[in-house]
């Protein structure tokens, strides 16, 4: 089995709006490949910049690591995401990025999440619950 490791973040903004992107037909939160002598903060870090086209103000505490496991070329993967706390201002011009299969990029309220719940994997809705 291969593994994978990710890092990613559940990023607010000063209106308590959570960050999520859309891609291949869900919403998800930010995250990506934790590069060579990278660790997982400064990885979360750069994933969610690239991935939205924003700046991380701070990071906050280590969440959680999650597992999932799933098929690439034939082969099991298993992926484990290092989450994090992060901060930035509401930035109005959120930049999708593309070449990910990232289609929108949005701030999302807390009264608003049953948008993201009615279209998400399991894993992003157990993540959910820590939001207050």
């Amino acid at each position: 089995m291969i593994t994978i490791k990710a890092a990613g973040g559940i990023v607010k903004n000063e209106l308590n709006q959570c960050l999520f992107i859309f891609r291949i037909g869900k919403w998800d939160l930010p995250k990506g490949k934790i590069e060579k002598d990278e660790n997982s903060r400064v990885a979360a870090i750069r994933e969610v910049e690239e991935e939205c086209g924003i700046k991380i103000e701070s990071s906050g505490e280590k969440i959680c690591n999650t597992y999932h496991i799933y098929e690439m070329n034939g082969a099991r993967v298993i992926k484990k995401t290092a989450w994090y706390w992060m901060k930035s201002n509401k930035q109005e011009k959120l930049i999708p990025q593309l070449e990910e299969g990232i289609t929108d990029v949005r701030w999302i309220s807390k009264a608003d999440l049953s948008l993201v719940q009615e279209n998400t994997y399991p894993l992003i809705k157990d993540l959910l619950q820590v939001i207050d």
